[in-house]
């Protein structure tokens, strides 16, 4: 198979490196993360005067009509400079429901805000039980004439205390764990009836707790079904999988390459520890590592446009697998080679570290998906 990018691939690659290596460096992370939202308003702009949050969309709505690895690409770039902008909260989540289950209406009236990036999304689905089980939905949306009326809590909604846009799971019949009955809705940020907790994850992202009571919203805010959107939410929510494959492989790679440089520099008992053999062959299996989770993460970038959901689950949840194994490795050996300093807020090694333990355990850690793969990519 030809895994080698076309000229256009090519030219993205290097538009993204180079827009993240003049303008993301680790101290300016730091700067952005003590902004409001902890992230930079200007990157963003610039991201959108690059065309980076139109990739995905087609043209016919205002974007580029770019693909999986062209995601695939961006991702990775953004996990190599631990970007805190909420690409894939708004672009590959929010614009992942209005591409793939979004009316007419809907599509014209946010796709050209999220290009342009005058509105972020955020994706409000986990509630305190439900763990990674997108089925269970408690939070219900009960009908109201032509609208709904939306009560419940949601929990660790990433970018949701910034979010112009919520993206909201609620039940409009049947019970908790049903698999039929849930719906999509569009809830704005800054709706009445809607509270917000914001604070840190560990990772210096920002999420923020959801509380609706009583929040109305008219029937041009359901996306698809109300009564059968679980499909829907699968498949967006293994698009966003497969992106945090991408993501990881970046910040892995930046992890080994990080890694590498200490061992090279770092000297004891007269020295470099680097030609120490034993720390060598300690790197060299975190190249492996590291090659294995970027093949699995290629794989899953194709599989994304499998037609077969089972087959797409299934393939989807053995990346995961993959991934989480890779991530952990990699990340515990290089803290680890990097010593005492390795566990400091000041070294960034710790900090990729943090954003690698986040990634394995969002939408799913590797022991759900392992019982996924053996159960044919079905809910567990």
């Amino acid at each position: 198979m030809d895994f080698d990018l076309s000229e256009e691939q090519r030219l993205l690659k290097e538009s993204v490196d180079g827009l993240l290596g003049s303008s993301y460096d680790f101290d300016a992370r730091k700067k952005y993360m003590a902004q409001k939202g902890g992230w930079s308003k200007a990157v963003w702009g610039k991201f959108a005067e690059q065309g980076l949050l139109g990739l995905p969309f087609s043209e016919d709505d205002g974007g580029f009509g770019a693909g999986a690895i062209e995601t695939m690409i961006v991702m990775e770039a953004l996990g190599k400079a631990l970007v805190l902008e909420p690409y894939l909260a708004t672009v590959v989540i929010g614009g992942g429901f209005l591409r793939r289950g979004g009316s007419p209406a809907q599509k014209a009236a946010y796709i050209p805000a999220i290009i342009d990036g005058s509105q972020t999304f955020a994706f409000a689905q986990l509630e305190k039980n439900s763990r990674y089980d997108l089925g269970d939905v408690s939070t219900s949306a009960k009908k109201k004439g032509d609208a709904y009326v939306i009560d419940g809590e949601k929990f660790v909604v990433l970018n949701g205390e910034s979010a112009d846009m919520l993206v909201v799971t609620a039940r409009t019949r049947g019970g908790q764990r049903d698999a039929n009955g849930v719906g999509v809705f569009l809830v704005p940020g800054n709706a009445k009836g809607v509270a917000k907790k914001g604070y840190p994850t560990q990772d210096g992202l920002h999420a923020a707790d959801i509380t609706f009571t009583g929040v109305e919203v008219g029937a041009d805010a359901v996306i698809g079904d109300p009564e059968n959107g679980l499909g829907l939410i699968e498949r967006v929510v293994d698009d966003a999988r497969i992106a945090l494959c991408a993501e990881a492989v970046g910040v892995m790679d930046e992890s080994l390459k990080s890694t590498v440089e200490y061992l090279k520099t770092r000297t004891q008992f007269g020295v470099a520890i680097g030609t120490f053999q034993v720390l060598q062959h300690r790197a060299a299996d975190m190249f492996v590592a590291v090659e294995q989770a970027r093949s699995m993460a290629m794989f899953a970038t194709m599989a994304g446009d499998f037609d077969d959901a089972k087959e797409r689950a299934t393939a989807v949840a053995a990346a995961k697998v993959q991934i989480g194994k890779s991530l952990k490795f990699v990340g515990q050996q290089a803290v680890q080679l990097h010593g005492g300093i390795g566990m400091t807020m000041e070294a960034k090694i710790g900090h990729y570290f943090k954003r690698l333990t986040m990634i394995e355990n969002t939408f799913g850690d590797t022991d759900y998906h392992l019982r996924r793969v053996t159960q044919g990519g079905g809910l567990v």
